[in-house]
């Protein structure tokens, strides 16, 4: 799908400020709605937003059709009258630079809690019926999902992989016993996924109306601890007892000199092309529900994936192995019509990954950060774009710009100054300004380097498992110097 010339900004939700020691689609969402359009941005950026668990990365979910229930705002709920003041009293004091993850989860389960009790309680004949249509029209993944995370709760949180052989296998006359002793529990967890898609819908609903398109994130792959590979271990590669036989990862590249093993099962894609490729279909159509763009992640994977034989303490040894390609796309496009997808095709880029996005006329992405190798032919300096590129200073896996500009070699430092006529000293808006005024058709930049931070504010470190995706934006960032400036690359360039 061809690009409209635009600019953006990527900021995951829990970045956003707010009271509840996590950001959420309440009031401060709206904030930065009309941020983004008073500054002339017409993209905003998320990161996945399902239910996170252990690390709390967005792209370790325990489903790829829920939504993260850390991410309802409180203050819609007391608006909406399913919490009182009284609930918010005993609000815990919270950081407000960064998110204490357990602290915040432990504050928002305890509201979530008090607001199904006012559900039950009051018996809003409107809202159960919003409720009821909801479960219906979310049937092929909402029953598998509660009941999930509510077995998951009564093994104090432990990997599917650790329950009893009943459960974990699926017995039907385990999960029909367990589903009549734990009914309030499945319905719990089904009442706030219909919390939280209400709220994220009015919100996006507000986006539209104010000019700003969302792109979303959407992962190849599938937590190994997630509802989808409990309720459909038949699509992945696994053995007699569930457990995963292969896991996903990358070889070693720019990120990690021994790979990135990530620990996803792989899909067993011959399984998913029998069904003609039913579950991927509703991934997507759930997705574009959601968003206006999708970035498709690792997209290379559909054209190969790196497998690696589960167990192995890194990602080095493994092999390549033949991905879905065009019959997957195919079979998506004739079903759900032209793919709004821009395709992740960083790492390691072999022909048959351009051919295939190439097929679909799908964009790919360009990250400025790594264009200063002193090759004048390398693909990330801006002469090198195509129109139908999304580019970008650094994504949420890089360093800030200023924080990569202060930490590069003094080669690719003296490189990059040189390439854009600079003497450095405002490194951050100078690679945005290049960005912006490029050919490629989306630029955009993280919130942190608008506000021009340095590594203290990076959101993610590949391959380390904890400690990540804290940072938040600062209560006053919304200064009309900012807006004004990114309103002048915006009218300059015409995006």
């Amino acid at each position: 799908m061809k690009l409209p010339r635009a600019s953006g900004i990527l900021l995951h939700p829990t970045s956003l400020p707010g009271p509840d020691g996590i950001g959420d689609l309440g009031p401060e969402a709206y904030h930065w709605i009309d941020f983004l359009n008073s500054s002339g941005t017409k993209l905003w950026q998320v990161l996945p937003l399902g239910p996170t668990g252990y690390g709390d990365s967005p792209y370790q979910c325990f489903s790829a059709f829920a939504g993260n229930p850390y991410l309802i705002s409180p203050t819609l709920l007391l608006d909406q009258g399913l919490l009182t003041r009284v609930d918010l009293i005993d609000r815990p004091d919270f950081p407000v630079n960064n998110v204490d993850y357990g602290c915040a989860i432990k504050w928002k389960i305890t509201l979530l809690d008090r607001a199904f009790q006012h559900f039950r309680q009051n018996h809003d004949e409107a809202l159960l019926t919003r409720f009821s249509d909801f479960q219906e029209n979310n049937s092929f993944w909402l029953k598998d999902f509660s009941l999930f995370m509510a077995i998951k709760d009564s093994q104090g949180g432990g990997s599917w992989l650790t329950w009893s052989l009943p459960l974990k296998m699926r017995d039907e006359a385990a999960l029909k016993a367990f589903t009549f002793e734990h009914q309030e529990e499945i319905l719990k967890h089904s009442f706030k996924q219909f919390i939280f898609f209400e709220q994220w819908q009015k919100l996006k609903d507000y986006s539209e109306k104010n000019g700003v398109s969302i792109i979303g994130d959407v992962p190849i792959f599938v937590s190994m601890d997630s509802s989808d590979a409990w309720s459909h271990r038949d699509l992945f590669f696994t053995d007699a007892q569930g457990n995963p036989t292969a896991v996903a990862g990358v070889p070693p590249d720019y990120f990690s000199p021994t790979g990135q093993l990530w620990g996803n099962p792989l899909y067993n894609w011959k399984i998913h092309a029998n069904t003609g490729y039913a579950w991927w279909i509703e991934r997507m159509k759930a997705s574009l529900k959601l968003f206006n763009w999708i970035r498709l992640d690792h997209f290379r994977g559909f054209a190969a994936y790196w497998k690696v034989t589960a167990g192995s303490p890194t990602a080095e040894i493994g092999k390549w192995e033949k991905g879905p390609g065009s019959d997957l796309f195919q079979t998506l496009q004739d079903t759900l019509g032209e793919l709004p997808i821009i395709a992740e095709d960083l790492g390691v880029i072999t022909p048959d990954v351009d051919a295939l996005r190439e097929n679909f006329d799908l964009p790919g992405m360009r990250i400025l950060q790594f264009a200063f190798g002193g090759d004048p032919k390398d693909r990330f300096l801006p002469h090198n774009y195509e129109r139908n590129t999304v580019a970008y200073t650094g994504t949420h896996d890089n360093d800030t710009t200023r924080g990569w500009y202060e930490s590069a070699p003094e080669s690719e430092r003296d490189f990059c100054r040189r390439y854009l006529g600079r003497d450095g000293s405002d490194i951050t808006w100078d690679m945005i300004r290049t960005i912006w005024a490029s050919v490629a058709a989306f630029a955009l930049t993280p919130m942190q380097d608008i506000l021009n931070l340095g590594t203290e504010a990076r959101m993610n470190y590949p391959s380390k498992p904890d400690g990540n995706w804290g940072w938040r934006l600062p209560v006053s960032y919304c200064t009309r110097g900012i807006s004004e400036r990114i309103k002048e690359l915006n009218n300059l360039y015409d995006r």
